[in-house]
């Protein structure tokens, strides 16, 4: 590293209620074997302790010698707090983690050694690995970096060959600036990765290093585990929807044909999605209202076409249900 640059790093993590994976996380932000860091750490109106695990730590990172920055807000959710910390930042790369998950000790310093000598790069993506409460690996998360032309940003809209973890990618400041000049992305409930990561690669190639650097701690009490009824998962569709929609309406360099072109894009993703949710939650009416937007818009395949069908009959239905369910 001795021949490479090592300029100032920053770091922004929204929190809230973590105080039972809070410490880890720490941790692997104060073993990181590069030192020039910011960390913003932003505290979205935790109620159960946070603040106190939060300040214990506040003496290690100026030992460890890195600035620590903390900021408090009230609970508006992670985009939000993480507004707070990109109008705050002053380091030359930025990475975004979650609270809960756990950083290589690695994890910054190769992620900026590829973007020093890689200067045709203004992002980079590290493989990561989902991990349990018992830090034993579940699976695998990479993007298999395609032969030909990279088409990530439209992937990040169709949930392809992608995955969504902040403290994965990082960026060149002047870029994202570049293309998020207000510092701020839009606010929503839930997720804040969309609004990262479309607007910069809309207009930017994404460098990839073939390494495990971040792993994503998944709880028995994450959110997705406890979405389970039929609505709260049409609900987060059209959370989705208006997420992507906020997002690339928001993209300074995108004319206004290609905001439509995507816009439907999306609009067909998420009619199908909640059509589908419909038929196998065995929603009749629902399904009936859904498909019903699908054929106004002229979006309906064959297979939407045939799964409606198989609402009024009991033969298709059985033949198809095993396979909308997959």
């Amino acid at each position: 590293m001795s021949d490479i640059r090592t300029p100032l790093v920053s770091i922004i993590t929204p929190c809230y209620n973590g105080v039972l994976y809070l410490s880890q996380f720490l941790e692997s932000i104060l073993h990181q074997s590069y030192t020039n860091i910011e960390f913003i750490l932003v505290n979205d109106g935790s109620t159960d302790g946070t603040e106190e695990v939060i300040l214990r730590y506040k003496e290690k990172f100026d030992k460890a010698g890195i600035r620590f920055i903390y900021l408090r807000q009230e609970n508006k959710g992670q985009a939000a707090a993480l507004n707070q910390g990109l109008l705050k930042f002053s380091g030359e790369y930025l990475t975004w983690p979650d609270a809960d998950d756990i950083l290589d000790v690695h994890n910054i310093k190769k992620r900026v050694e590829f973007l020093e000598s890689h200067p045709k790069y203004n992002v980079v993506l590290c493989d990561s690995v989902v991990i349990d409460q018992s830090h034993t690996i579940i699976r695998p998360y990479k993007r298999i970096p395609p032969k030909g032309k990279d088409a990530i940003f439209l992937d990040l809209i169709l949930q392809k060959n992608v995955y969504y973890a902040g403290g994965a990618y990082m960026f060149r400041t002047s870029t994202f600036i570049e293309c998020v000049p207000s510092r701020q992305i839009y606010e929503s409930r839930g997720g804040q990765n969309w609004q990262m990561l479309l607007p910069v690669l809309y207009t930017n190639a994404c460098g990839y290093l073939p390494e495990t650097l971040y792993y994503i701690v998944e709880h028995n009490d994450s959110h997705s585990r406890n979405l389970e009824t039929f609505q709260q998962k049409v609900d987060r569709t059209f959370e989705h929807e208006a997420i992507l929609a906020n997002t690339i309406f928001g993209i300074p360099a995108m004319s206004e044909k290609e905001k439509i072109y995507y816009q439907k894009i999306v609009e067909c993703r998420y009619s199908r999605k909640r059509f589908k949710l419909a038929v196998v939650a065995k929603k009749k009416l629902e399904a009936m209202e859904y498909y019903q937007i699908l054929r106004s818009r002229k979006q309906a395949r064959i297979k939407e076409r045939i799964l409606y069908a198989s609402l009024n009959n009991k033969l298709l239905a059985s033949i198809f249900s095993s396979k909308i369910k997959g």
